[in-house]
């Protein structure tokens, strides 16, 4: 005997343990993810989760760098990062091979990424999240593409329109209003950190702030509103344009929306965020944005690169918000064979071996469980059907089929069976 406290069961604070019914929602999401990005052509890739610190330093914002990483120092005296997010490590990835890769690039991914935040709904400390990136089309083109993406993602997981709006922005409007009232490239940066933080403020405190980026009583908000500067009018039509090409499709809960900004330093055009439009959830989602220079930090020229990350957080609460969720996720076999006796099991492997050739998930008993007690498992392990299978359904190659669900019953021959339980799958 030990005198020791029991270790805990709980997770580390802010990350979640997946049982199998969690894991199979997620499973669920992955799939559909990956169904909607290999039909428009994008590959799928993956990297490791360990990143050297460097890759972040420069061009992720100042926040999750000094405050939000999980950093340490590994026994070679490296400085080590557990990824925050991944478009760096796809950008250090694009250009090791950039001589190899044939462009445009369209890539994804399913990375779990890790952020040392104060847990909250819709925030944790680890998260899932796909990201899909197109890099090599430096026009518009991509950003529409990333932009449909995004619309049919949602629309798989069976949202409307109605459902969500997708704001967008431009980092080039922003900077030629500021750089048309004379803000410095630092002052830039402070401004879109500050629009960037507008909602965690109250509208007192982001006013005060606000006053100190005025030039003749004029904040590059302001100046993109007035329309009284040609450069700044020029950039606002191209985005006008874009959302106009939009709407010619039916898309119209795309708007502009010149307070979106993303935290991260490296985007350089288009930027845009996804908000739910339930008033119980009425938040941000998920966003993306172009990001042209970051492939250049590693040497040689520019690739243009556009994207967006969808976590799987705030997902799920948009699927639960708008009761889009499947009811029987459970990531349960389709079939419980049950053995009238022992000597029974030996056959019943075979006719499992059979529905498993037909794709039908199935879990044999090999125990000496009464038929009872047998059906009574199937039911908690939430196992939609059961048959029981002996030396009499072998001969007569038919079978009680029973839907546990609805507490029917079908007289049906083997062959069928697994037709009849896949049909719906």
């Amino acid at each position: 005997m030990t005198d020791r406290e029991p270790l805990s069961t709980e997770p580390y604070k802010g990350v979640r343990d997946f049982y199998p019914e969690d894991w199979a929602k997620m499973n669920y999401a992955f799939d559909i993810m990956r169904t909607v990005l290999r039909r428009r052509g994008f590959e799928e890739y993956a990297a490791s989760p360990l990143e050297r610190a460097e890759l972040y330093e420069s061009k992720t914002s100042e926040e999750i760098v000094n405050e939000q990483t999980y950093s340490f120092i590994d026994r070679g005296d490296r400085k080590v990062t557990i990824r925050p997010e991944m478009t760096p490590t796809l950008a250090r990835m694009v250009a090791a091979k950039r001589r190899e890769l044939v462009f445009p690039v369209r890539w994804f991914s399913i990375p779990n990424v890790f952020r040392y935040e104060r847990p909250q709904r819709g925030r944790l400390r680890e998260h899932y999240q796909l990201n899909a990136d197109i890099l090599g089309i430096a026009d518009a083109k991509a950003d529409g593409e990333i932009i449909v993406i995004v619309s049919d993602l949602l629309r798989a997981f069976g949202a409307q329109d109605a459902d969500f709006s997708i704001r967008i922005n431009s980092r080039t409007l922003l900077s030629a209003a500021a750089q048309a009232l004379g803000l410095s490239v630092d002052e830039v940066t402070a401004y879109s950190a500050l629009l960037d933080r507008k909602n965690k403020m109250s509208g007192a405190d982001f006013e005060t702030e606000r006053s100190a980026f005025r030039r003749s009583g004029t904040d590059p908000l302001e100046l993109i509103e007035a329309g009284t500067n040609a450069e700044v009018d020029a950039e606002l039509k191209k985005l006008e344009a874009l959302i106009e090409a939009f709407r010619s499709h039916g898309m119209t809960n795309v708007v502009f929306d010149p307070t979106i900004v993303r935290g991260f330093l490296y985007y350089t055009g288009i930027v845009f965020e996804v908000f739910d439009t339930d008033p119980g959830n009425n938040r941000s989602l998920f966003g993306g944005g172009r990001y042209d220079n970051l492939v250049a930090l590693f040497g040689g020229e520019p690739i243009p690169a556009v994207g967006f990350g969808m976590g799987d957080v705030t997902l799920i609460d948009f699927l639960t918000t708008h009761n889009l969720l499947p009811a029987n996720i459970t990531g349960a076999p389709d079939l419980f064979i049950g053995t009238p006796s022992e000597a029974d099991i030996a056959q019943a492997q075979g006719c499992a071996e059979l529905m498993r050739s037909r794709d039908v998930n199935t879990l044999v008993n090999v125990s000496g469980k009464s038929l009872g007690d047998q059906i009574k498992e199937a039911v908690r392990r939430k196992i939609p059907y059961f048959i029981a299978y002996g030396a009499q359904e072998a001969e007569s190659g038919m079978v009680t089929l029973k839907i546990l669900n609805d507490s029917r019953e079908e007289s049906i021959s083997l062959d069928s069976l697994a037709a009849f339980i896949t049909k719906d799958k």
